[in-house]
């Protein structure tokens, strides 16, 4: 079988030191190498003195101090610091930061640009190749050795959400034809790799044949045959599978680390539980940027042009969709003039379905992700997002439609149009919820990504639906709400 993550071990943090004299210090309390970099930025920039400051951080923090430097100058450190450091510090930056300060340094400095994406880990390498533009990808695979050069390319053959996008190569390998002796050797020699708990066994041509854990080596007699002692039940993926399958098989079978093989079965690569996590937290981001029409490649740090290429053709879109909504009103513009009370009550009526119909969405979309909502559920699921629409919306409408009328008959006007507002109330909040649970649904159906400008469409929706039942139903009874 391949990595599970079962087994947990909770070591203590308390910021303290321990019994044995070894510094223990808590989740998220700055470490004497971050408090020594906050002190060197408070002052002039000394490049050397800070690129060693920075090389001492863990790399994490190391990106994070990048990141907080203007651009020249975190390239100027970066060049500073040692290879191994400065690598690991640019696998954990900000994409769009990263990519931005290696063309920086290809322009100025292409070997050093190729030494880094050596020194890190393949799939972060080839994530920030791909990511580059074609020009400056080529120039910094060209300054790179030819053998890592060659294996970046053909990691960057599949596709960056696939598994194959996503697969590291680094990992411990032994052939069944080994003995324990020869497989252990053969591991000592081995550097950088990512999974130290198991090794995957392989063939002479590389084809996978099975598993066996690091202690099962060790407590092996060095003369056994890999082939006699290695698990061969393996579960692996294929390079093409997508991304956001891998992470629930990943949750569903609470996976360390998956072999990725071809067609033939030849071991490619392995995905890692970390790299799952990086897939959970981009899909995510990719959902909410989604739902508004922001463009799903778009990040903080993003230039104007892609921000700008992302966004504009669903602005485009939803300046379609809300149109629709204001020929409704236009088509009762003489009612609203005739009953003011109509023209301050709309907003808060399409407002309220519309915020029923976010919530809907947002829990539909999320059951989706986790593949909670199975097609025999999907029908079950809508029917009860609706029956909360209309109980919230009879509950809302009654809560306003009763401070309405209470307010038109001190006034001496027809209390009528608060039962106007009730029943717009019940019936749009039920519409926002059906829209909300159904839509994300149907673009499934229809093999579109559910969470693509679906707040667009929902907006859409709730807007025209809400002018369109509280108008009409006050056009139907105007003869009882002071219309003439």
């Amino acid at each position: 079988m391949p990595e599970r993550d079962d087994e947990t071990t909770i070591e203590p943090t308390t910021g303290t030191p321990a019994a044995d004299g070894v510094e223990l210090e808590a989740p998220g309390e700055p470490s004497a190498e971050d408090l020594r970099v906050e002190e060197l930025m408070q002052h002039s920039i000394d490049v050397p003195e800070l690129a060693d400051a920075v090389e001492a951080q863990e790399p994490a923090d190391a990106a994070v101090t990048l990141e907080s430097l203007r651009e020249t100058e975190a390239v100027e450190v970066l060049a500073e610091m040692d290879v191994d450091a400065a690598a690991e510090a640019l696998a954990y930056m900000q994409t769009p930061l990263a990519v931005s300060m290696l063309q920086d340094l290809i322009d100025d400095e292409p070997a050093l640009a190729g030494k880094f994406l050596e020194e890190m880990a393949p799939d972060d390498a080839t994530d920030l190749l791909q990511a580059l533009p074609v020009r400056d990808r080529e120039r910094l695979l060209a300054s790179m050795a030819s053998g890592e050069a060659r294996r970046l390319r053909e990691l960057m053959v599949y596709a960056p959400d696939s598994a194959g996008g996503m697969m590291t190569t680094q990992h411990f390998s032994v052939r069944e034809a080994m003995t324990v002796a020869e497989a252990t050797e053969s591991i000592r020699r081995h550097d950088g790799a990512e999974i130290l708990q198991h090794a995957f066994v392989t063939d002479a041509k590389g084809h996978l044949k099975g598993i066996i854990s690091l202690r099962r080596l060790l407590v092996a007699k060095p003369s056994d045959r890999i082939a006699d002692i290695c698990e061969r039940t393996v579960d692996a993926i294929a390079p093409d599978i997508d991304r956001e399958e891998v992470a629930r098989e990943f949750e569903r079978y609470r996976y360390a680390a998956l072999p990725v093989v071809d067609a033939h079965h030849r071991l490619l690569g392995v995905v890692t539980v970390d790299d799952v996590i990086d897939i959970i937290r981009a899909e995510g981001t990719e959902d909410a940027q989604r739902m508004v029409g922001a463009g799903r490649e778009e990040a903080v740090y993003s230039s104007v042009g892609v921000k700008f290429r992302g966004r504009f053709p669903w602005l485009l879109v939803n300046l379609f969709t809300s149109s629709i909504g204001a020929l409704v009103v236009l088509r009762y513009q003489g009612l609203i003039e005739e009953i003011a009370v109509l023209a301050a009550m709309m907003p808060l009526i399409a407002n309220q379905s519309g915020n029923a119909g976010q919530q809907s969405l947002a829990v539909t979309l999320r059951g989706i992700v986790l593949d909670q909502i199975r097609p025999r559920r999907a029908l079950p699921h809508i029917v009860r997002e609706t029956s909360v629409g209309l109980v919230n919306g009879i509950i809302c409408g009654v809560l306003v439609g009763g401070a309405v009328a209470g307010i038109e008959l001190a006034l001496g006007r027809p209390w009528q149009i608060g039962a106007v507002i009730a029943l717009s109330m019940a019936c749009t909040l039920m519409i926002g919820c059906l829209t909300g649970s159904t839509l994300p649904l149907l673009m499934k159906r229809m093999g579109a990504d559910p969470a693509t400008a679906s707040t667009i469409f929902l907006t859409m929706v709730t807007d025209t639906m809400s002018f369109l039942v509280f108008l009409g139903l006050a056009s139907a009874f105007s003869h009882l709400i002071g219309a003439s």
